[in-house]
């Protein structure tokens, strides 16, 4: 049996790549699913965190692999095929790459924050997810309580015609002090409003497989 990859995609730096790829690992395998996630951004944040992670061995096991873009595809579909999630957090600024990981991907998630420009540097992220033949969805991250700017958003982003997962992720203090740890927010504050942001999302992103 084939596993599911998912990539999180987006070409602007600083949207939430990285905290979403492994909230999205971490929320997976609390439901029980066997997850493995890849890194193949150079900056290698993700697997920064993956090394904190396996020395302070947490319940939930999520190994990460540091992988060369140009490999992306192959150890994916390897991996697909011993785990249920394969989570990839691909390079913002690197298209070659990304569209490496697209490839084996079912489902591409871009981060998108309440902003212009996170928006315009999205659309080369589902441009590419449509040329792969990958499902792709928007995931609103780091939103305010309330703001017009993020109504705004959700209205330009439908015009480019992806879907928009109704759960988000605020902007929480929580998220970034979790990553620093080795650790997410499901774990540091597992009854907090950002574990129930990260499950809400995963369970969304899930239904679209």
């Amino acid at each position: 049996m084939t596993g599911f990859v998912i990539v999180t995609a987006q070409q602007k730096g600083g949207a939430g790549k990285t905290t979403l790829a492994a909230h999205l690992a971490v929320a997976a395998a609390e439901l029980g699913r066997s997850v493995k996630a890849l890194d193949i951004d150079p900056q290698g944040s993700l697997a920064a965190w993956g090394a904190l992670r396996a020395a302070r061995a947490p319940a939930l096991a999520v190994p990460v692999e540091a992988v060369a873009g140009h490999r992306a595809r192959n150890v994916a579909e390897r991996a697909a095929a011993e785990y249920d999630i394969v989570v990839i957090d691909a390079p913002p600024h690197a298209e070659t790459e990304t569209r490496q990981a697209l490839r084996a991907a079912d489902l591409a998630l871009a981060p998108l924050q309440p902003s212009p420009l996170d928006l315009w540097a999205s659309k080369s992220a589902l441009a590419a997810a449509q040329d792969a033949g990958c499902k792709f969805a928007f995931v609103l991250n780091k939103t305010p309580p309330r703001a017009r700017i993020v109504e705004a958003t959700i209205a330009e982003a439908e015009k480019l015609g992806a879907p928009i997962l109704e759960p988000r992720l605020g902007a929480r203090v929580a998220f970034a002090d979790a990553m620093g740890s080795g650790l997410t927010a499901l774990e540091t504050q597992p009854k907090g409003r950002a574990a129930e942001e990260a499950r809400a999302v995963t369970e969304a992103a899930l239904a679209l497989l």
